[in-house]
């Protein structure tokens, strides 16, 4: 899937399939390029990655690579043992003093109140850890001949969707009519609907039956 491919079936839906276009390839691109960046705010699950990262020595608190949006879950120490999440408040009453303890090979991270792309590892670490971590991934700028790598190929009428809203929104004959808030609304929707039926299947009964507490 390119975005390309989007634009090929946003031109007929937008009906702008004659030379010359009201729309060009280069203003096209760049709502594909949007329309992938609101998914990452309305979906950011599958923007993930899984990568090793690096940490600043004898600090407290961290930062995630530029490129992230914000922190999923630190898993473990690379080649070492797991990192266990914390809650900060209940951290600072049981144990004020552990921004103050030597550094050494972290066993806890705490998430940053404020800041998604910021965490705090307890202890602070000695130089050269890595962790192996999950993080929400800005995407790239595609071309339009680039593969959108991130996404499945399920999610290309999701794409369109959210394209031919942009492309109508700027018109305002479509917008007067509702064309682009009808674009805009199934948009929306087709991701909020993958994401409730996520909530279905991905669980230990794989979405057959509906789980029960047992009796006491």
């Amino acid at each position: 899937m390119t975005p390309n491919d989007v634009i090929t079936d946003v031109r007929v839906l937008i009906q702008d399939t004659k030379v010359t276009y009201r729309y060009s390839d280069t203003v096209l691109v760049a709502f594909v390029n949007q329309t992938i960046r609101r998914m990452v705010m309305l979906r950011p699950d599958l923007f993930t990655t899984v990568t090793d990262i690096n940490t600043t020595q004898d600090v407290c608190e961290q930062s995630l690579p530029s490129t992230a949006v914000r922190l999923v879950e630190i898993f473990r120490v690379k080649n070492g043992t797991s990192i266990e999440e914390v809650d900060r408040d209940l951290f600072d009453r049981v144990y004020p003093q552990w921004t103050t303890d030597a550094s050494a090979t972290p066993t806890k991270y705490i998430r940053h109140p404020r800041n998604p792309r910021a965490y705090f590892l307890y202890p602070r670490p000695t130089a050269g850890i890595q962790l192996v971590a999950e993080y929400v991934v800005t995407p790239p700028t595609y071309t339009g001949g680039q593969t959108i790598a991130e996404l499945p190929n399920a999610y290309f009428p999701v794409l369109v969707d959210g394209v031919v809203y942009l492309a109508e929104s700027i018109d305002n004959e479509h917008v007067t009519s509702g064309r682009a808030k009808l674009f805009l609304e199934s948009f929306v929707q087709s991701l909020g609907v993958d994401l409730q039926s996520r909530v279905v299947t991905d669980t230990e009964s794989g979405g057959i039956g509906t789980p029960t507490r047992s009796a006491t």
